[in-house]
This record gives structure tokens, sequence and C-alpha cells, in this order.
């Protein structure tokens, strides 16, 4: 997507650069985004009516407009996952890390932590 496509979407990111956002397949009522680099897929973003949140075990915090699941690796707290709910379409927004690891799942999660809705 271009910036004037990422501009557009109902929530904004700051994405690093050499990262891509791509529309994955959705319904007709949804939308579906990967942050990706290259063909490795960090983040997934849903835009729709309903989400399947929370879909990682771990606690929910509510905090800054959504809620998020925020899992205990080690001595680390990450959140895994956020959603969003808004009155207007899409009525949720929701985030999560997709299975990456190491220096990417901390880059994926700072990523997801950056979103906002507009």
């Amino acid at each position: 997507m271009n910036a004037a496509a990422i501009a557009a979407l109902p929530f904004s990111i700051q994405l690093p650069p050499g990262l891509t956002i791509t529309p994955a397949r959705a319904g007709a009522t949804a939308s579906i985004y990967r942050v990706q680099r290259g063909d490795q897929t960090l983040l997934m973003i849903y835009a729709g009516p309903s989400s399947q949140f929370p879909i990682y075990d771990g606690e929910t915090v509510r905090a800054g407009g959504r809620a998020s699941v925020v899992v205990t690796e080690g001595s680390r707290r990450l959140a895994m996952e956020h959603l969003f709910q808004r009155a207007t379409d899409p009525k949720e927004i929701h985030v999560w890390i997709a299975s990456v690891e190491g220096a990417d799942r901390d880059l994926a999660e700072r990523i997801g932590q950056s979103i906002d809705v507009k």
C-alpha cells in the first residue's frame, strides 16, 4: 500500500522503513491487513464488525481506549494483541502479533503498540 492508502485506513500506525502493509483476504464487511518485511508477516490487523478477540491466552488489560492481552515470557511482559472498539464502522480493530520470535517479535510488539484508531 502506498502512503495515501495507509493514511486512509481507519487506524494510524508507525511503520518502520522496509516494512509494508498488505491487504489480506477478508469478508464483505471486513478488511484484514498484514504488516510484513518481505514475505514474513509480523503483525495482523482486522478492521470489521466483530473480531475473534482474544486469540492468545494471557491477562487482559484495559488502558488507552483498548483491551490488550499481555503475556509474561521469562521476565518480560509482551502485549500480544489489542482490541479497539469504535462507534462507527469498522466497529472493531483487532491487532495481533504473528508467530515470530526474537527481534522480530519485539519489532511486531512495538508496531502493535503504535496503532491507534482514527
